[in-house]
Parts: C-alpha cells; sequence; structure tokens
C-alpha cells in the first residue's frame, strides 16, 4: 500500500464529501462515491489506510467476502485502495478529526489533530468503534523499545521476524494465531499467558499445543510481562514472573503484545449526534443520521437488524452515498444504473 498523507500540514483541503475512517468500509465508500461524480477526502487516526484489516489481521483471512472463499485482510485493502483509485481520493492519515461544524449553506468544516482544514457538503462516519490503540503493558522503558520496533502490537509482514527471536504476550486470537504463523518463520517463539485457558478459536489452541509438543512453540504458563531488557531501544530479554513473583529472563528480538485495542469516540461524542451505547443511529435505507448531511456507516452505525459485516458495511456506503447525491447535485435527477451499463466515470 502506498504512502498517502500529504507532506505539509495547515493545509485547506475541499472536497464533496469528507470520510471519516479508511478501513474497508470507508474506501468503498470512495469508490460509491465515485461513482456518482463526488469526490472524497479520507481521514483516518492509523498511519495507514485498512483500519483493523491491517492493524490486527493483514495475513489472517477473511471468509464471508462474496466472491472471495478466503482473502488475507491485507489483501482485502490492497483491492478497496486500487477499486478507489481511479476517483483519486486525498488521503490524510496518522491525524484524528477534532472538530466538526456546520457552516452556512450545509456546508461542513472539519480541523484535523495535524491542523488541516476539511471543507466538505456531507460526511461519512466510517470509523468502525471509534479511535482505537492498543492496550500497553505497563513495563519501564516502553517506548525506547516501541521506537525501534522492538515491542509491536501488531504484523504488517511476517517476513520481518525470519530467524528472530519472538515473545508473543495474550491469550485472545490474535496471540494464538500469529504464534501458529511466526513459528515457521522465527528462530523462537515463545507464548505468554498467565493461565492455561486461552480466549481464542479452539482449533486454533489445539494446533498451538500440538506445536509446543513438537518443540515448534514455546509455552510460557503461567507467566505474566514482567520486565525488558535490552540497550539504546534493542531488545535482547523479556522478563516473565509468576503471580508468586517467581522471575525467568526469555532471550527475545521482539515482542508482540496482544492484550486488545482500547476504543473510544473521541471528539465524535461532542458533535450532537444519536449514540446508543458508543454508536451512532442511523435511518437504516440512507444511514442519515439526525444531523442532515451526516451518515454513518460500518460498525459505528446502529440501527434494528444491524450485522456487524464488512459485507454490510458496503452495502451501507452504497446506500450512504446516494443519499448524499442529492445533496451535493441539487435538482439534479439521479437514474439508478449497474455498473455494468454505466462502467467508471473518470474525470
Amino acid at each position: 500500500m502506498l504512502d498517502h498523507s500529504p507532506e505539509t500540514a495547515h493545509v485547506a483541503v475541499e472536497a464533496d464529501v469528507a470520510i471519516i475512517g479508511a478501513g474497508p468500509t470507508g474506501l468503498f465508500a470512495v469508490f460509491e462515491c465515485g461513482m456518482l461524480r463526488m469526490k472524497c477526502v479520507v481521514i483516518d487516526t492509523l498511519e495507514a489506510i485498512g483500519g483493523q484489516c491491517a492493524a490486527l489481521y493483514p495475513e489472517k483471512p477473511i471468509y464471508d467476502i462474496p466472491a472471495h472463499p478466503a482473502i488475507a485482510g491485507g489483501e482485502l485493502i490492497e483491492r478497496l485502495e486500487a477499486q478507489a483509485a481511479p476517483f483519486a481520493p486525498v488521503y490524510l492519515l496518522g491525524r484524528r478529526v477534532e472538530a466538526l461544524k456546520e457552516q452556512e449553506g450545509g456546508l461542513f468544516e472539519l480541523r484535523t489533530s495535524k491542523g488541516e482544514v476539511v471543507r466538505a457538503r456531507a460526511v461519512i462516519l466510517a470509523a468502525g468503534a471509534g479511535a482505537f490503540g492498543p492496550n500497553r503493558p505497563p513495563l519501564n522503558d516502553l517506548a525506547a523499545y516501541e521506537a525501534t520496533g522492538a515491542v509491536r502490537y501488531m504484523v504488517a509482514r511476517r517476513e520481518e521476524f525470519r530467524n528472530k527471536r519472538v515473545v508473543i504476550a495474550g491469550g485472545g486470537d490474535s496471540a494464538v494465531d500469529w504464534a501458529l504463523s511466526l513459528k515457521d518463520v522465527a528462530a523462537r517463539v515463545t507464548v505468554v499467558h498467565r493461565r492455561p485457558k486461552f480466549r481464542a478459536a479452539p482449533e486454533s489452541v489445539a494446533q498451538m499445543e500440538a506445536a509446543a509438543e513438537r518443540g515448534e512453540i514455546e509455552l510460557a504458563i503461567p507467566y505474566q510481562l514482567h520486565g525488558l531488557r535490552g540497550s539504546g531501544g534493542e531488545l535482547d530479554h523479556v522478563v516473565l514472573a509468576t503471580l508468586k513473583g517467581e522471575e525467568k529472563a526469555v532471550p527475545a528480538d521482539h515482542l508482540l503484545a496482544f492484550f486488545g485495542l482500547s476504543m473510544e469516540l473521541g471528539p465524535i461524542a461532542e458533535w450532537g449526534l444519536g449514540l446508543e451505547r458508543s454508536h451512532v443511529m442511523v435511518e437504516p435505507s440512507t444511514c442519515a443520521t439526525n444531523i442532515p448531511g451526516i451518515h454513518a456507516i460500518g460498525d459505528i452505525a446502529t440501527y434494528p437488524g444491524k450485522l456487524k459485516l464488512i459485507l454490510q458495511g458496503f452495502s451501507e456506503a452504497a446506500m450512504a452515498a446516494h443519499a448524499i447525491h442529492p445533496r451535493i447535485f441539487p435538482g439534479e435527477a439521479l437514474h439508478f444504473e449497474y455498473s455494468t451499463s454505466k462502467g467508471v466515470p473518470l474525470g
């Protein structure tokens, strides 16, 4: 995936639609808006497009995308990026929308954490569960090891860990899945968990335990993270401890900490939208919120019968785009056409 972030901050960006969130639903909204000749700017807190697909499971297969019996999260994002590319969206990455105000004439002004001012006639919230970041372990000098990549909270490419000593901490699907994936490339994989029971798919846990019996994975149970040893941000050992205070140091080049994500709506909660348990309530047929011109799609949107599936988010993107069209082109009739008939309207 390409680096889309502009080099210059404090700029003004104008578009027909501002999309908050660059996950799969937000990317598909770029395509649907583009098919209706609406230009988009996309804003996301992460440094790369893809949302959780890129941050949590870029190499993990997804099985419920139509026409793809299985597709890795990273590959899905690459294809959505290519599908949106003809419409030349502007990506503002590594930024959070700090403020949103409606101006005269139905224009919205958004201000980002890096100083950009974005003006658009409509807004699509595709922010998943809101802004999110990793739950970090309470370890001394953690920031220094994060800066060098010795401590990470996601895996972009497993080849980066070839012949490396890797300690994986956590008891969920991410920890188990990456232990199984990295055992084939890493020099050593140690899984740390505070109790024998894992919160992961039973079949995956069984595969991990079988790999441990064959000596392909080391299980450090019941242990938890206690400290980091190294110098200059380069990791030598991860120190583990039991609840009784028994310690041991495991040789390691990398620590992968999978303790989930901390999610919050952030400034979105202050915009006057109708909320229900940290989700934005919308009208199902248009995904319109209680504020005209603002629509919500994907995991952040809720309505009776809502399913948190990527494919439902795709459908919501199409409905929101069609509902926004009269706002961008008032008085212009919109005749529904299949893409096989109209093609991709460029320029």
